[in-house]
């Protein structure tokens, strides 16, 4: 992590698997979004990665199997996927290249998404006989609409960032390599504002849909 003034800055490394990620990494997010939360310094979070990808997804073997170490998050810690408990502060993610499944379902937990124009983006779970467990299946509704969510959700197909600004998936494009920069430049001007509007208008926009969301959450087994 980075802090820029009341901005901190989150920062994927892990370019070595396309930034899969690890239990432990999982694990380092949700602490870093809790210190942005806990902290009344900070204003605004930037999610963004190192190297060509955003994440390639899970470090599957990891997660899953007899050699999984998953490792819940400290209760009260914030989810980076915002199933359990969600920050209120705003974050925006900035991607590039490779984004897939858990990578999408991060930038649907946070507010703002600014893609390179060379972003891939695939929720491929539904091919493999499971269903995306941390909140693409209703998350792509809420942002893109019922037929655009199963459109994709369905297909299990891979798009660009133009297909995912169509449908409201990601909110600016721009050129390769000027994602967090820009993605850093709409966090200061958040920032700017006052942080307590800031906060309420998110709280009072998240209780609107908070309901249908628990609901959501429970159907998945």
């Amino acid at each position: 992590t980075e802090r820029h003034n009341h901005v901190l800055k989150i920062i994927i490394d892990n370019p070595a698997k396309k930034n899969a990620f690890s239990p432990d990494m999982m694990l380092q997010l949700s602490d870093a979004l809790t210190g942005l939360e806990n902290d009344d310094d900070l204003r605004v979070g930037v999610l963004c990665a190192n190297g060509s990808a955003f994440t390639a997804g899970l470090d599957m073997p990891k997660f899953f199997g007899p050699t999984a170490e998953v490792k819940p998050n400290p209760p009260g810690n914030i989810d980076p996927f915002g199933l359990d408990n969600q920050g209120t502060k705003p974050v925006i993610t900035a991607v590039q290249g490779i984004c897939f499944t858990v990578g999408i379902e991060m930038m649907l937990a946070g507010d703002i998404v600014v893609a390179a124009d060379d972003a891939r983006f695939c929720q491929m779970e539904a091919k493999r006989g499971i269903a995306p467990l941390g909140g693409a299946h209703f998350r792509y509704i809420t942002r893109a609409g019922w037929g655009n969510a199963m459109y994709h959700l369905l297909l299990c197909d891979e798009f660009g960032a133009a297909e995912a600004y169509r449908i409201g998936l990601v909110q600016e494009v721009v050129a390769p390599g000027e994602q967090i920069d820009r993605a850093m430049e709409l966090a200061r001007i958040i920032a700017s504002n006052a942080p307590l509007g800031i906060r309420v208008t998110k709280t009072a926009g998240r209780k609107f849909i908070e309901a249908g969301e628990k609901a959501a959450i429970d159907a998945i087994p």
